[in-house]
């Protein structure tokens, strides 16, 4: 069998295809990377730990700015991660106190304190993110959000 010595044109040629190979190979890498979620304990679309449960006072909401909910304690002691967004444009929804409810300053919609229509136009109730307790810490995972019609008992987590 005879040896066959690599001419100058293949050797470019497999210089090339090599290079083109590492090329696509690192823009996939990147642009996977750029397209993978990113988000951390502590910031939207994470788990946020809200401490022990048993300080959280029944009947009060706290606004989580970075995770962008409310923990809500209903006065039965239930707790409720409540998103933010309205469910008719995704306005911003807060609270008022002196109401005790949350009123969309867009188009008027208002939630009960657990999140339920009571003045339309927003078609259903306030979405919900996933809200566990564990070892007594509230543990909540804005990045599992929950759609609903209407507040059921599944959806409020107790002690």
């Amino acid at each position: 069998m005879e040896k066959k010595d690599l001419s100058r044109r293949d050797a470019l040629n497999l210089l090339w295809a090599a290079s083109g190979a590492l090329v696509v190979g690192e823009l996939s890498f990147v642009g996977l990377k750029f397209l993978s979620p990113r988000a951390t304990a502590g910031e939207f679309g994470g788990v946020f730990n809200l401490g022990p449960a048993d300080q959280v006072p029944a009947g009060s909401v706290t606004p989580v700015e970075a995770g962008r909910f409310y923990l809500v304690r209903l006065n039965d002691g239930g707790f409720l991660a409540l998103y933010r967004k309205c469910t008719h444009l995704g306005c911003s929804v807060p609270y008022e106190p002196t109401e005790g409810k949350f009123v969309c300053p867009c188009h008027g919609s208002a939630f009960s304190l657990n999140g339920d229509v009571e003045n339309a136009p927003a078609p259903r109730a306030m979405d919900l993110f996933a809200l566990s307790i564990e070892n007594g810490e509230i543990l909540v995972d804005s990045g599992k959000v929950i759609e609903r019609d209407q507040t059921a008992a599944e959806h409020i987590v107790y002690l």
